[in-house]
């Protein structure tokens, strides 16, 4: 069984609406592009050393049609090698309708959102989800993912679809590696999903935080 990685980016208040241009999600989101003027050097590069091994995406119906009519235009080698990766590799959405999948190698997942899910991660050894907030949702929801890869970068919009926004379950997350952190104060937070559920504690105690539910 491989592992499904979820990719956001999202704001201090965890808005993760339309960070890459103002086209990208344009119902009535006056910040779409937010992300642009925070991304530098450090963040390009461990974005692409994220993808390495990368070997299905896995994107809801609106990302799609937004990477469908964008990579498949790019020339060979440029973005580091994001193109060339994002067009060879397969690619399966997550629709209610019937999206136009003229993107090579794309696939519609069936109705069982959730088994579908699960049939591609015994496919594959690394399938990514990169925004696709509606189906985030879901997969929070499922507990179907096995990293979360959470870019937070230093702004607060007040306003936008959130990542954790009535589709998260209650969760531990394992912190898995010390994070990075930017020179334009965005950190890199990467968190595998852990057993349990949250405990709880008294912080009136010495012992404090001992105590579990």
């Amino acid at each position: 069984m491989g592992m499904i990685h979820i990719d956001l980016f999202a704001t201090l208040d965890l808005v993760g609406q339309a960070p890459g241009d103002p086209e990208e999600d344009p119902d009535g989101f006056e910040f779409g592009g937010w992300q642009a003027p925070l991304f530098d050097e450090t963040v390009g590069q461990h974005v692409g050393a994220g993808m390495e091994g990368m070997d299905a995406l896995l994107l809801g119906r609106r990302t799609y049609d937004i990477f469908a009519a964008f990579w498949p235009n790019q020339v060979d080698g440029v973005d580091g090698g994001i193109a060339t990766l994002f067009n060879g590799i397969p690619k399966y959405v997550a629709s209610r309708g019937n999206p136009d999948l003229g993107w090579a190698g794309s696939t519609r997942l069936g109705p069982d959102l959730a088994s579908a899910v699960r049939e591609v991660r015994d496919k594959h050894e690394h399938v990514h989800v990169i925004g696709s907030l509606n189906l985030v949702q879901t997969l929070l929801r499922e507990r179907l993912f096995d990293r979360l890869n959470l870019w937070i970068f230093p702004i607060v919009l007040g306003v936008g679809k959130k990542v954790f926004d009535g589709g998260a379950v209650p969760a531990n997350l394992e912190l898995l590696e010390p994070a990075v952190t930017s020179a334009k104060g965005a950190v890199l937070l990467r968190y595998g999903l852990g057993a349990g559920t949250p405990g709880t504690g008294d912080m009136r105690r010495e012992d404090r935080g001992v105590g579990s539910r």
